[in-house]
């Protein structure tokens, strides 16, 4: 029988929706899915990495600690070969270093594949995930072009249980995966490599559905999934309809289709009424025609219209077609969509090809970021070759210890050196807004000594985590009282747990005003990182599901959000400092004074 994956919790994390659900109800959004039967929940990603770093709000690392706080299912996180979770690829004792890293925080499953498919790429993560003693997923990507997408990927398959691999992950980031070549594909992989075989894919229309049916019908073993308001709004398999599906078929995976109902309830609370960018239809019917991922076809529309240049897409969507063919058709999948995406936007709108190249294109052509499947056009390398800029940005990352050398004392740990090498400037800021807001603590123990404030720390934990009301405690003139909160807060018997937190409540005081209250225990930030400008002023106008404010509890920061649109007429607390259950965080006043049921 057919196992299940879920990927809800990645989704959730990376573009278009990150930010868009409080960590909290991550959190218990997770503990539902946890009780669902899923053999592995993945719950990060390049993607994840990416929008954690750049909206410098929490480690990313943190994250996925928390979360293995919360569950007993296998977590997953999914690398893209030597690239691992950025956009430049890294050297060998990197590569071990970040697995090494990812197994500690604590991830089960890799599932890892190459973007341009050549698994030679894959040999420096495979034998650290081995050395971790973790599960290692090879990731084959299926793109269509005329090189003969089976044929290679049963050659490429051939060479995957020599590096470890438990299992063949077939990838379909464009949607094009047809069924009945779906299932063509898991009986000739299954037989190149001797090794199970497992089915990611997307798609609008139905076809994924309809795909990984019959990859189940052909005896795929894994099947990954998302609930059915991601499923519906990214073209992904809903884990509902699929397992519905499947048990009708005398395929029953074994999932809680009960337990996905919760979870998608919880999820639409928060992105329910929100459209979400990929699903415009005339992006879909672009991604579709052109057999390219619908988050590729957004950001191309999105920046196309920045430029007053929203009637080229099927213009730079064809270019997109012509470069592919030029490099050797590469799949699409990321870093390398968006890199041939670019150079399709520059071709276009500078109405001359190639007069500039992106530097990762330089790096494709040049064979630094591996060996496409198809042959690169002499043409185009003559292009790269005269163009050649020595001057240009180094297009792959930092060896460890040269990251190390010039980190100055930025990082505390070897994961924050690893972001540091993997995002650079990025990495920097997110680590400056985490030393900036964890100064507050260290400020105020700053003049007691070290065993007194480890002292004050027990006594605060025995507070959080018994419920009891108030403890005081007397020696050497020193008086230290704790109290709990009038309305204590439960907390798990996870050491990050975070209680269940609904969005920031808000009440209607008699000034009309509608006030928002701190929704948990926290300490209070008005701006992403220490000299950024803060979220909003006093008579700044917000939007339903506009951030307010950052909350840090327990080293997970959690955005506070408008309910209403209105006008920001009081702030309640100074940057920095702590605040209690329920108290008053802002005043907003409704715009034309409309009640709160109208909003």
């Amino acid at each position: 029988m057919p196992t299940l994956a879920d990927t809800t919790i990645r989704l959730l994390g990376q573009e278009p929706l990150a930010g868009r659900m409080p960590v909290a109800d991550q959190l218990r959004l997770a503990e539902i899915l946890d009780k669902a039967g899923f053999a592995y929940l993945e719950v990060s990603g390049g993607g994840c990495f990416d929008a954690a770093v750049k909206r410098g709000i929490e480690s990313p690392w943190e994250r996925i600690r928390a979360l293995k706080a919360r569950v007993k299912t296998p977590l997953g996180l999914a690398l893209r070969g030597r690239f691992l979770v950025g956009s430049r690829p890294v050297d060998a004792d990197f590569a071990r270093r970040f697995v090494a890293s990812a197994a500690e925080n604590g991830i089960d499953v890799f599932r890892l594949h190459d973007p341009l498919n050549d698994v030679s790429n894959l040999r420096e993560a495979a034998e650290a995930i081995a050395g971790a003693d973790r599960d290692f997923e090879a990731g084959l990507v299926y793109s269509p072009g005329p090189t003969g997408e089976i044929d290679i990927l049963i050659e490429r398959a051939k060479a995957l249980p020599e590096l470890g691999a438990v299992r063949v992950l077939l990838h379909d980031p464009t949607g094009s995966l047809q069924p009945h070549r779906a299932a063509d594909l898991v009986h000739a992989l299954a037989e190149a490599s001797g090794l199970p075989v497992g089915i990611y894919v997307q798609g609008a229309g139905g076809s994924a559905l309809a795909a990984t049916l019959k990859a189940a019908e052909a005896g795929a073993q894994l099947i990954a999934c998302a609930i059915y308001p991601l499923a519906l709004s990214l073209h992904r398999v809903s884990g509902e309809a699929l397992s519905e599906a499947l048990a009708g078929m005398g395929l029953d995976p074994g999932i809680d289709v009960a337990r996905l109902w919760e979870a998608s309830d919880l999820v639409d609370e928060h992105i329910g009424d929100e459209p979400v960018a990929p699903l415009a239809p005339r992006v879909a019917v672009r991604a579709a025609q052109h057999d390219v991922p619908a988050g590729l076809v957004a950001g191309l529309d999105a920046t196309l219209r920045a430029q007053g240049a929203g009637d080229r897409l099927e213009e730079v969507l064809e270019e997109l077609d012509r470069i592919r063919a030029e490099v050797g058709w590469p799949p699409l999948a990321a870093p390398i969509g968006g890199v041939l995406a670019s150079q399709a936007l520059l071709n276009v709108l500078a109405a001359s090809r190639y007069l500039t190249i992106v530097d990762e294109l330089r790096a494709l052509v040049s064979g630094r970021f591996g060996v496409p499947p198809g042959p690169i056009d002499p043409a185009l390398v003559r292009a790269v070759e005269l163009t050649n800029d020595p001057d240009s940005e180094e297009d792959v990352a930092p060896g460890l210890n040269e990251v190390r050398e010039n980190a100055e004392g930025m990082a505390a740990s070897e994961e924050e050196l690893l972001l540091l090498g993997l995002f650079g400037e990025d990495a920097e800021r997110l680590l400056l807004g985490i030393r900036g807001r964890a100064s507050g603590e260290t400020d105020e123990l700053a003049s007691v000594d070290k065993a007194r404030a480890e002292r004050i720390r027990e006594v605060v934990r025995i507070v959080q985590e018994t419920g009891i009301g108030e403890i005081t405690i007397e020696e050497e003139g020193m008086r230290v009282s704790v109290r709990s909160t009038p309305e204590p807060v439960p907390v798990s018997d996870a050491p990050l747990a975070l209680p269940d937190v609904p969005s920031a409540p808000t009440a209607r005081p008699s000034n009309g005003y509608h006030r928002v209250e701190s929704p948990m225990v926290g300490t209070f930030y008005r701006a992403a990182q220490p000299g950024s400008p803060p979220f909003v002023e006093i008579g700044d106008v917000v939007a339903p599901g506009q951030t307010l404010c950052i909350l840090e509890a327990m080293k997970l920061m959690n955005e506070v959000k408008a309910d209403l649109e209105g006008v920001v007429r009081s702030i309640g607390v100074e940057n920095a400092q702590p605040v209690e259950f329920g108290q008053v965080l802002f005043e907003l006043e409704p715009l034309a004074g409309r009640p709160v049921d109208a909003v």
